[in-house]
């Protein structure tokens, strides 16, 4: 593409495979091998958060209901996760990977962006045929010590830009490393489903399918006419993608995720969601469950030292409909300033009576916080709730709901 010419190959995607499957067999090497779903056990409520290439060959793919799961696998080992374990080798993940890139951006827990421009010369060994080639050996170097030291197994991408490089961490896996040069970015997509490219969901899926695209070439050679009534404002960005495209640098965000989120997250998001055992109608039940998300996406905000500049609700249905509603406010981790917001989108997203399988809240757009001011009450408030879970734990304190106050009033 014109956008990336002279540029070299120096953006890479680290992707942990089966992160959550590989540490679980770490911790019992009995189930090396073995088909492994770590999420829960078959039939109940929730989905797959992880599972091993044995099980996959019989369909069971992550984001699957484990009612779906425990049919298509019954024989399948499944395990509930320990996310707070997960937490601690993803932090030391990080620390190998701080030793050779001096830029990372974490995407989630078992994934992260890292640039190694303009470390050919501080890299370069004899033997390097040019500087492609001595970004290529670190790279492996890199996952060669994450498999050595933590006994973890890693695909890279390497690229132009941040979408490429993500491509093609998922085309190299299991625990490869895949370049691909800006020359060879369009060719290497064109072959591809949709659904390889970031940003193409089910739904986006299903619609270009509509129009007889299902290949990343057919995106690329699409008018963008034809993409905007699936794609809206991010039509242009799609199409750009599918041909190689996109951002080059890592972004700004990084600073936030300086320090460790044991519960993860995704680059510029902070999110946490409620699946119901039973799917709920409940009003005091449902304003209790957002009541406690808020809190949990605020504390983690504040941990981070980050503010949100727009608040998200995610709500599921019974049938599996299911609605995001989004709004700006001023930048804020605050559980007074966002609770409203939230429960304003709650009513405005909830225009049925059916049952509800699941909500989340999810911030994003974050940028660094200012230090709080004293002579603003809802920064005291959340500066106050934090003294008390830093002493005697996250469950110490929380808020009633607001009808459980008005009941009480």
């Amino acid at each position: 593409m014109l956008e990336l010419s002279g540029l070299r190959p120096r953006v890479c995607c680290l992707d942990l495979d089966t992160f959550f499957v590989s540490v679980e067999r770490l911790l019992d090497p009995s189930l090396e091998g073995k088909p492994v779903v770590v999420g829960g056990k078959p039939g109940e409520r929730g989905v797959v958060t992880a599972c091993s290439y044995e099980v996959r060959a019989f369909g069971v793919r992550s984001g699957m209901s484990l009612v779906e799961a425990g049919k298509l696998a019954p024989h399948a080992i499944y395990l509930p996760g320990r996310h707070g374990v997960y937490g601690g080798y993803a932090k030391r993940v990080r620390e190998i990977v701080a030793r050779v890139a001096p830029e990372i951006q974490v995407a989630s827990i078992d994934e992260m962006y890292m640039s190694l421009a303009g470390c050919e010369r501080l890299y370069h060994q004899p033997g390097d045929v040019d500087g492609d080639a001595t970004i290529l050996r670190t790279v492996r170097a890199l996952t060669a010590t994450i498999k050595t030291e933590l006994g973890l197994p890693a695909s890279v991408g390497i690229a132009c830009t941040k979408t490429m490089a993500k491509v093609a961490s998922g085309l190299a896996k299991p625990a490869g490393v895949l370049m691909v040069p800006a020359e060879d970015a369009e060719a290497v997509l064109a072959p591809l489903p949709v659904r390889k490219l970031p940003g193409i969901g089910p739904v986006a899926e299903r619609k270009l399918a509509g129009i007889g695209v299902q290949t990343l070439g057919q995106v690329a050679d699409t008018p963008l006419d034809a993409l905007r009534p699936i794609f809206g404002a991010w039509a242009e960005s799609i199409k750009r993608g599918a041909r190689g495209g996109g951002a080059q640098e890592l972004g700004a965000e990084r600073p936030a995720f300086r320090e460790h989120d044991p519960e993860g997250g995704t680059v510029g998001s902070i999110s946490n969601e409620r699946t119901f055992r039973e799917d709920v109608r409940d009003p005091a039940v449902l304003e209790s469950v957002l009541t406690g998300l808020v809190e949990r996406v605020c504390w983690r905000a504040r941990r981070r030292g980050v503010v949100a500049r727009t608040v998200t609700l995610k709500l599921r249905y019974a049938d599996f409909e299911t609605l995001s509603r989004g709004r700006s406010i001023t930048p804020s981790a605050s559980e007074r300033d966002v609770l409203p917001v939230i429960r304003g989108l709650f009513a405005e997203a909830r225009t049925r009576r059916t049952p509800i399988r699941l909500l989340g809240v999810a911030f994003s757009n974050l940028q660094l916080a200012s230090q709080p001011s004293l002579f603003r009450e809802s920064e005291a408030l959340g500066e106050a709730i934090d003294v008390i879970r830093e002493r005697f734990g996250y469950d110490a304190v929380h808020l009633a709901p607001a009808r459980v106050i008005r009941d009480r009033l």
